[in-house]
């Protein structure tokens, strides 16, 4: 099991988990969205090994922080526990739709059951190993963010960037070798919880077809496109996408 560290962002209400893309911190990616959820509900965040508040660990899969992630849920509550996760927290969250433990519903943000090639995964690995994460800094930028975000919120850009300088090389190369080896397609058609299927219109690592078609894979699904977001979209479309998780988890996920 993978130990990682939680942010309690406080709120009143039902428990909502939230976790991180690769390369930041869940406070700088979900900081300007939590103001809009905390009324509704508590909301805890966790950070990937060697970002942010998470010790560094290397060696490990995904299903391994969602075995961490049902515990932290199981530690925290006994009531309806919901979850949202962008990126490789969303492909945790496809994971955690398989086997939920105590989770309610899901939400992905920006991911699918597989996510880009392995290939190009272990090539970013070997990168930033050998280069740190700064080696990673321009593309990134393009990947995030959506046509005009850069020039519209240049301090949540820098804090996204600054949490992505800060994390730990060869946690992330670890994170970026999980990914290549998570193929979660297969199984998703023996989930037991609703999950809401979101992408960015404008991502181009996981665009709107492609998460579709894990939607498509899902038992009871439910897909939402955010116009105005890329790869990160509680940070560019913060108070759109506390309003659709809102719905869909006072819904019960349905």
């Amino acid at each position: 099991m993978v130990e990682l560290t939680c942010t309690d962002f406080g709120g009143s209400g039902e428990l909502l988990i939230v976790g991180p893309s690769l390369g930041t911190s869940v406070e700088a990616l979900w900081g300007a969205c939590v103001p809009h959820l905390t009324p509704s509900f508590r909301v805890v965040g966790w950070d990937l090994p060697g970002h942010g508040r998470s010790a560094p660990a290397t060696g490990f899969e995904i299903a391994e922080i969602a075995d961490s992630l049902r515990k932290v849920a199981t530690e925290l509550t006994t009531g309806n526990t919901w979850y949202a996760g962008v990126s490789v927290a969303g492909a945790v969250g496809f994971a955690l739709a398989v086997d939920p433990g105590p989770y309610t519903a899901i939400t992905t943000l920006a991911a699918a059951a597989k996510i880009g090639e392995a290939g190009a995964w272990y090539e970013r690995a070997d990168l930033v190993r050998a280069a740190s994460t700064s080696a990673v800094i321009a593309g990134s930028v393009e990947r995030w963010f959506g046509p005009g975000f850069t020039d519209r919120d240049p301090r949540t850009v820098a804090r996204l960037l600054d949490s992505l300088t800060d994390a730990d090389a060869p946690s992330y190369a670890a994170t970026c070798e999980a990914l290549a080896r998570f193929d979660g397609r297969g199984r998703l058609g023996s989930a037991t919880v609703p999950v809401l299927v979101a992408a960015g219109r404008h991502d181009r690592v996981v665009p709107p077809e492609l998460a579709q078609d894990s939607a498509e894979r899902l038992p009871e699904a439910t897909s939402y496109v955010f116009e105005g977001s890329a790869h990160l979209p509680p940070a560019e479309e913060p108070a759109a996408v506390a309003n659709v998780l809102t719905e869909f988890f006072q819904r019960g996920g349905r």
